[in-house]
């Protein structure tokens, strides 16, 4: 039986990108028989792991609960922390997962950590870990020291943090070739081993029942089938909403620009003060959607998808849009062709370049626009399907 602790997920299957790997990690697994999952779960506080949207669970205490194939245990957090909390978060399950090797003498586990939030707390674990024949596995996760979004003792911080993980982890698995090319050329020294294994979505079709609450949807956002455009992102600046606002204002388009997002109203201000978009009434913003089918539902019927995202890797949301909307108009950086290639359009953050991609593209014919579509549905059936990522977790997780 070989035994995997995951580390750094606040929950299964809710709040992010790394929530919703675990999720599909243990449900493509949850028939096998030679690995037992052991998943640290938050207890409380921003992202915690509400048991009851959870189907088939098995409650075993206060604490712990059983789900697929995995035991899961949750971990409670002083709220007083502020965003230390994630870094708290981490080494307490790290705490936690090495309690429980020690006391349920399990030899040789596999011990996989997503993102770099605990570098200058993890060699002391890593010992104990390495002592009785385990390894530590790492996702480094994106450039979380690019974002904007930080001050510069953050993003330091952030920098250290990374550059100690994978000096001590025995595995570093991107989900992106363009991260797994700069751990091996920024740490070299390190000697890094990587695997690429890539992050993953379904093509599967929204249901019936979510075309009435996207009717409703419609209705209250004042917004016509088919005739509008979305992106879906958290309000930041990496994600170059002040660009797509800016562009989509600049085009000829008689669609409207549906920002389906996080509340910033600090950098909503700020960027209506820059761009005046109030006053173009084709520019939307119409909160967050957290009901996945209706997000489906609403992404299959825009006329349009724009992606922003310039901090790597692999971006769920994209993955998302490309199994769903049939145009995609991606900011051109690495990160987003290695995911997209051929099956996308790009645009630069030169003034002009995506206002005149959407006047191209707002005139295409309903056979450009399937043509698009059927290209962007293969190519995450070929390439980012979650049953042939499970099987490659499977693979490194049997050593």
């Amino acid at each position: 039986m070989q035994h995997v602790y995951i580390i750094g997920s606040k929950s299964i299957g809710q709040y992010g990108g790394f929530e919703t790997f675990v999720k599909k990690l243990l449900e493509y697994q949850r028939e096998k028989k030679d690995i037992r999952y052991h998943v640290a779960c938050k207890a409380n506080g921003d992202g915690y792991m509400d048991i009851s949207k959870l189907d088939n669970v098995n409650k075993i205490s206060e604490t712990e609960f059983e789900y697929c194939n995995a035991l899961c245990h949750l971990i409670k957090i002083p709220q007083k922390l502020g965003p230390a909390q994630a870094i708290y978060y981490d080494v307490a399950a790290l705490n936690w997962c090495c309690k429980d090797i020690e006391l349920n003498n399990i030899n040789n586990p596999i011990v996989y950590i997503l993102a770099s939030r605990i570098g200058p707390f993890e060699k002391k674990f890593v010992g104990k870990i390495h002592r009785v024949g385990g390894k530590i596995y790492q996702n480094p996760d994106g450039h979380e020291d690019w974002r904007r979004k930080w001050n510069w003792i953050i993003r330091k911080y952030w920098k250290f943090s990374e550059r100690l993980m994978i000096k001590n982890c025995d595995l570093a698995v991107c989900d992106s070739l363009n991260i797994e090319k700069y751990i091996q050329q920024e740490y070299k020294k390190y000697n890094p081993q990587t695997v690429f294994i890539a992050y993953g979505s379904d093509v599967v079709p929204s249901t019936p029942e979510d075309s009435q609450k996207y009717n409703l949807w419609l209705k209250e956002h004042n917004l016509k089938n088919g005739q509008f455009y979305i992106s879906v992102g958290r309000f930041v600046p990496e994600n170059n909403f002040e660009i797509m606002i800016r562009e989509f204002m600049l085009s000829n388009s008689t669609k409207d620009f549906a920002i389906i997002t996080t509340r910033n109203d600090k950098y909503l201000k700020k960027l209506n003060k820059k761009l005046h978009f109030e006053s173009d009434k084709r520019i939307k913003f119409v909160g967050s959607v957290y009901d996945s089918g209706l997000l489906k539902k609403i992404r299959e019927n825009a006329y349009g998808y724009f992606h922003g995202h310039e901090v790597g890797g692999t971006n769920p949301s994209l993955l998302e849009a490309l199994g769903s909307t049939k145009l995609n108009l991606l900011y051109d950086v690495g990160f987003n062709k290695e995911v997209a290639e051929d099956a996308a359009l790009y645009w630069r953050k030169e003034k002009n370049s995506l206002s005149r991609l959407i006047n191209m593209v707002d005139q295409f014919s309903e056979e450009d626009i399937a043509c698009w579509g059927e290209k962007a549905r293969a190519r995450i059936l070929n390439a980012y399907s979650w049953k042939s990522i499970s099987q490659k977790y499977e693979e490194i997780f049997q050593i």
